[in-house]
């Protein structure tokens, strides 16, 4: 039996935390993807289908201000900048989606984040 592969087990664990979580118009889903460089961050309204917000550190307006950072101070501020933008949409609680990835490191830095810009979850 072949060995999983490293992606194939973050998709499979994804996949488990999907069946439970799912965004909402009124909460929708905080999901995080991690890469080796950069960090992205949506908000999804899973009925509708639409992304209502993201950031990431590709963000042109991101970029200048995060670019020398630290890897966990760059996630900390992805993590305020999508609860700002969600905030000025209206949206005031969301559900957390780890993506697969254990809640720990920049996962968890965006999550602090977030919360502390004032979304709740």
């Amino acid at each position: 039996m072949a060995k999983e592969s490293r992606l194939e087990a973050r998709r499979r664990r994804h996949a488990r935390v999907r069946r439970k979580v799912a965004g909402t118009a009124e909460r929708p889903r905080l999901s995080v993807f991690r890469s080796l460089q950069h960090i992205y961050a949506q908000v999804i309204d899973d009925a509708a289908g639409r992304t209502l917000v993201s950031a990431s550190t590709l963000d042109k307006d991101l970029r200048d201000t995060i670019g020398q950072l630290e890897v966990h101070e760059q996630a900390k501020a992805i993590g305020r900048a999508v609860a700002e933008r969600a905030k000025a949409q209206g949206i005031e609680q969301v559900v957390f989606d780890r993506g697969g990835y254990p809640y720990h490191g920049r996962v968890k830095a965006v999550a602090d984040g977030s919360r502390e810009a004032g979304l709740v979850f």
